[in-house]
């Protein structure tokens, strides 16, 4: 059978799934692993890292069936989910990459501020850091405030935007680079499942609609 035949398209429309599948498993039990172990405190976080896993796991699931049964209707809200999700995540990505130092220096020191002391209390306990910026007077107070380990070693603590900032550059080219990998796997998914909705199986009465 050529690569190029119904048998091959179908093969590498399941396999694409299963990869799917697997990605959106391995979210769900990050996340799981991350809470159970409280490596991250905000519930918003896992939330989220589980719902896109969830996510991923039904549309995954919907295209192996699809492909599996050369379901028409099935592939075809698959194709245009796909094709959505492909938009969003490009998007994101390219705006992970894109974004400089400044802008990532105004975020934090807005989100900052709009945190709730025990939010940022847990924030300098585990990242060992103390205050965010010293730009202001409440530099100080947050210092003052500070319960991290780090004020028991040293007379200065390193301040948290340092920290965060080097954090965030990481997971940021990290975020941008993965996601941009998925997101082109998302067009060969899309592309694979209209060849695939296109051809008529061999096996099925010749004179069937595909």
């Amino acid at each position: 059978m050529v690569c190029g035949g119904f048998a091959c398209s179908k093969n590498a429309l399941c396999a694409l799934n299963v990869v799917y599948m697997l990605v959106g498993l391995l979210l769900i039990g990050v996340a799981a692993w991350g809470k159970g172990l409280g490596l991250v405190p905000s519930i918003h976080i896992i939330g989220g890292v589980i719902v896109v896993g969830v996510f991923l796991l039904f549309i995954a699931v919907a295209g192996l069936v699809g492909a599996v049964y050369h379901h028409q209707v099935l592939l075809f809200f698959y194709m245009i989910i796909l094709g959505l999700v492909f938009i969003f995540q490009f998007g994101i990505s390219c705006s992970c990459l894109a974004i400089n130092r400044s802008k990532q220096t105004d975020v934090i020191n807005a989100s900052w501020w709009v945190m709730s002391n025990k939010t940022r209390d847990e924030l300098e306990r585990s990242f060992d850091c103390c205050g965010l910026f010293n730009l202001t007077h409440q530099y100080q107070q947050d210092y003052t405030l500070c319960t991290a380990i780090c004020k028991s070693r040293s007379p200065t603590c390193q301040m948290c935007g340092e920290k965060f900032l080097k954090h965030s550059d990481e997971a940021l080219k990290i975020l941008g680079g993965v996601g941009l990998f998925f997101s082109f796997t998302e067009i060969l998914g899309v592309w694979l499942a209209m060849r695939f909705r296109n051809q008529k199986d061999p096996r099925a009465n010749p004179s069937a609609f595909l």
